[in-house]
């Protein structure tokens, strides 16, 4: 029997950058072939934090949304959320959220992300509030009371720390990053934000 093929893909569900490459990804994903099994893997942007966002790194999220909608045609933040939040350089909590929404399954794992992106980068709310991934664990079913008891338990965040292990092992240090195990080899995969190849070529051969 051969080894299963897998498409690792490296992601914090707080990063802009993944966010922009989301109408590709999806895209991408509905042209794999069966064999290949799609894994998310949680790179872990930034550390728990209760500080206020530093001048000079707001300054610099900011310009990275200004870059993304140039780059990427479509992509829509809402900027209100720089003066109705109170940002943190703080993603763990949503790595966390991820996590326990994975627990019931491929269909939970990627509602939670989906549900974090909308509501950081289109709802100006902010993700690193226990408050508000409460809220989402709430909008995409699952039990509220277990998710906000488990969201900062240590387990959680060892889970997170294992999972951030596996993406640096395979080499994901920056996202979104994809890794395509084939063979009992791991090869990084090139991605466009705007087009389906070369990455389609090179997974569809």
């Amino acid at each position: 029997m051969s080894p299963e093929t897998i498409l690792y893909y490296v992601h914090d569900p707080m990063c802009s950058w993944c966010y922009a490459f989301r109408p590709m990804w999806m895209q991408i994903q509905q042209q794999l072939p069966a064999t290949i099994r799609v894994q998310y893997v949680l790179g872990g942007l930034a550390p728990d934090s209760d500080q206020p966002m530093p001048p000079e790194t707001r300054a610099y999220v900011q310009s990275q949304w200004h870059k993304i909608i140039q780059s990427v045609p479509g992509t829509v933040f809402n900027f209100a959320f720089w003066e109705q939040c109170q940002p943190r350089r703080s993603t763990y909590p949503a790595c966390r959220a991820v996590l326990l929404a994975r627990e019931q399954g491929q269909d939970g794992e990627i509602a939670m992300i989906h549900a974090i992106q909308d509501a950081y980068y289109r709802h100006a709310q902010n993700p690193s509030d226990t408050d508000t991934l409460c809220a989402l664990a709430q909008q995409i079913g699952l039990d509220v009371a277990a998710f906000a008891r488990n969201l900062n338990a240590e387990t959680t965040q060892q889970a997170l720390l294992a999972e951030m292990a596996l993406a640096r092992r395979i080499g994901g240090n920056s996202f979104p990053s994809l890794f395509l195990q084939r063979d009992g080899k791991i090869r990084r995969v090139a991605h466009d934000y705007n087009a389906m190849s070369p990455i389609t070529d090179i997974l569809l051969t």
